[in-house]
């Protein structure tokens, strides 16, 4: 196969030359791994020893107008955080991303084992996900770039995201997908116009395949090509908590691990606001979850090992979570470790019973990413790493409208067919006519 470079400079782009003069908070690239300096390209990749690249700022630029005071009198949304986001300028064309709400559970807490818990509520986004916010920074660097599409290897959430995003800021969308993603999650990409391409394999089959198409075509992959800036957007995550805190930090954030990069970036959002003195830095612990199905990250933590054993063959309900080599695996590891927090595994059963629990309780309703990511809260609870009196706020990444089939797992066949719901019991009643009496005589069959 021919394969062609992708641009490394922005020089074919005026108006992104225009706009990069705005931005000196900006400063370039650098290796996570050994540090070096490289400028500011789509790029991901280490040239020296091929580590993942990462955006570089200026703080002491970025904290001349960043305060709480300016925050305070701007829109609601990702860019309102913009001096810690790695593009040039607000967009001109993006979808309404974030300041989702961060809501007691006051009900599903002792459900749970724990005392005080939060949920900060992303099924609210645009595209019904977290991943709304990692693809709009992609995006709107994509269009300074001046790539001709938009493009990602995905598991689900991220090909809805991406082909929004693509929609709202008028370029061609390409969705790989594993051929076997739920069918909700593929009509929800092709809504948006997006082309979707179903592969045979695994996440980690279709995210190989689209290393190559991204150096054959030139094309903007928001999780490949484009990563730098994508993992970035997760960040705001933490700066929506903290100010929904009153600028302050909780004692123990839980979130789901599929790559890792939300995970890891979540931290570093914490410690950019410390650095810049916007919160007390103060310890946190972060608690990871895994489906057990899919599960390297937590298989590592559990064994006390650095290596990210690949899982070649999912199986799991938890297909948003399914990356079996996720590429930020070794770096989740590390922050669960470094911070007395964990990685927890949660089998499919408990996955569904949490979604049913949360629906129920709180009104919220979760994919089975957020089904395991409370679930991980019960088992970091039952580990000792959430302790009595702990604020512990969980991250809901995506709607269950999306997963519907998996909310029943485990129940017994039957239970919420026709005819099994009594007067004041959940579940589907029998077909009634249209009359009150009719009503009235279902209701005295129940008594």
């Amino acid at each position: 196969m021919t394969t062609r470079t992708l641009p490394q400079q922005t020089t074919s782009h005026p108006a992104s030359q225009d706009r990069a003069a705005l931005a000196p908070r900006i400063t370039g690239m650098a290796c996570r791994n050994c540090g070096l300096a490289q400028p500011l390209a789509i790029a991901y990749v280490c040239p020296a020893c091929f580590g993942p690249l990462e955006v570089s700022y200026d703080y002491a630029v970025a904290a001349a107008t960043f305060t709480k005071d300016a925050i305070a009198q701007r829109a609601p949304g990702i860019w309102r955080y913009l001096e810690l986001l790695p593009v040039d300028a607000v967009p001109g064309r993006s979808l309404p991303v974030g300041s989702t709400p961060l809501l007691k559970a006051e009900r599903l807490a002792p459900v749970l084992g724990v005392q005080r818990l939060l949920i900060k509520d992303d099924t609210r986004n645009p595209s019904l996900s977290f991943k709304d916010r990692a693809v709009a920074v992609a995006a709107e660097r994509a269009v300074e770039f001046g790539v001709p599409a938009l493009a990602c290897a995905s598991t689900g959430n991220l090909a809805g995201a991406t082909a929004a995003a693509a929609a709202a800021v008028g370029l061609p969308a390409y969705v790989f997908i594993p051929a076997d993603l739920e069918p909700a999650k593929v009509d929800h990409a092709l809504a948006y116009g997006a082309t979707v391409v179903p592969v045979m394999g695994t996440y980690d089959d279709v995210n190989r395949l689209c290393l190559e198409v991204a150096d054959e075509t030139g094309w903007g992959f928001v999780n490949i090509n484009l990563r730098p800036f994508y993992a970035e957007g997760s960040k705001t995550l933490a700066y929506e908590i903290a100010e929904a805190l009153g600028w302050r930090s909780p004692d123990v954030v839980v979130a789901p691990v599929a790559s890792g990069a939300m995970f890891t970036r979540v931290a570093r959002g914490f410690e950019e606001l410390a650095e810049l003195g916007l919160i007390e830095r103060r310890p946190i612990r972060f608690v990871g979850g895994q489906a057990a199905g899919c599960a390297p990250v937590a298989t590592a933590f559990e064994l006390g090992s650095d290596v990210i054993e690949p899982v070649r063959e999912p199986d799991t309900i938890v297909r948003s979570l399914a990356i079996g080599n996720p590429a930020d695996g070794r770096y989740a590891v590390d922050l669960a470790r470094s911070s007395g927090g964990s990685i927890e595994a949660i089998p499919d059963g408990a996955t569904a019973a949490a979604i049913r629990d949360v629906a129920r309780l709180e009104g919220i309703y979760p994919e089975t990413a957020g089904g395991v990511t409370l679930g991980a809260v019960a088992a970091a609870r039952r580990r000792g790493v959430i302790r009595d009196g702990d604020e512990v706020v969980a991250l809901l990444t995506g709607n269950g409208l999306k997963t519907p089939d998996a909310r029943t797992l485990g129940l017994a066949p039957g239970a919420l067919e026709g005819g099994r719901a009594h007067p004041g019991e959940p579940g589907l009643a029998p077909v009634i006519r249209a009359s009150l009496s009719a009503f009235e005589a279902w209701l005295e069959d129940g008594r």
